[in-house]
């Protein structure tokens, strides 16, 4: 009876582990969807945990084809999809362009940088290479949120250096993903819930406090400061 149970539990355990390995992160069933495209880019445009012990995860993609973008509902994601991608709030997962596939993530735009399809290096007063879409594409720039930022060469070498190697390129200077100054003012959703949410918590736990250490004014003379002994 006892071997009986164990196998049982064991039985379980493995049926369990198979249903999970079974189910698809909501990014890789976006790529699958996209899988005949010939370009797009899928954004992480926002993140939330909800939940105390036992919590829950979710993302929302903005996922940009030519000239058609689209933001995604509130989808469920694993633990561990959110802790690997936690620090690439703002940027791009996946792209997909001419030259294939990337999954290494980097900020919206960058990949069509250095392409002759859509736009040029033009040089500043100063003799500094920096890229420009062409008329046709300069929706780009806003689909992107570039602003009116200017790119210039030494921004695409750096980008292009770390694709090479697969490593996250958050910026020369560090400006994007969560930590990135840049992300703090097109993502502020994401910032704003954080605030609030530190300040729920700052509350919580002054009224843990007051409610625990509430009675000790009146243990010391109803609230007389500690100057009025011996007075």
């Amino acid at each position: 009876m006892k071997k009986t149970f164990q196998f049982l539990i064991l039985f379980l355990s493995f049926t369990i582990l198979i249903s999970c390995g079974r189910q698809r992160e909501p990014l890789e069933k976006l790529v699958a969807n996209f899988a005949g495209a010939p370009e797009y880019s899928i954004i992480l445009q926002d993140m939330k945990e909800e939940g105390g012990f036992s919590s829950s995860y979710y993302h929302k993609y903005k996922v940009i084809q030519g000239e058609k973008s689209f933001l995604t509902e509130w989808l469920r994601v694993s633990r561990g999809n959110y802790q690997n991608n936690q620090n690439f709030l703002g940027m791009t997962l996946v792209s997909k362009t001419k030259d294939g596939v990337s999954n290494t993530p980097h900020p919206p735009g960058y990949q069509y940088m250095g392409n002759s399809q859509y736009g040029e290096w033009r040089k500043d007063s100063g003799g500094n290479s920096f890229w420009a879409f062409y008329g046709q594409y300069a929706f780009f720039t806003h689909m992107f949120g570039w602003g009116n930022r200017t790119f210039y060469r030494t921004d695409y070498d750096a980008y292009r250096t770390s694709q090479a190697s697969r490593r996250p390129f958050f910026g020369r200077n560090k400006e994007y993903g969560t930590g990135g100054k840049f992300t703090k003012r097109t993502n502020p959703n994401f910032f704003d819930r954080k605030m609030s949410k530190q300040r729920m918590a700052k509350s919580r736990f002054s009224d843990r406090v007051g409610r625990r250490f509430g009675g000790s004014r009146s243990s010391f003379g109803g609230g007389r400061g500690f100057g009025s002994f011996g007075k």
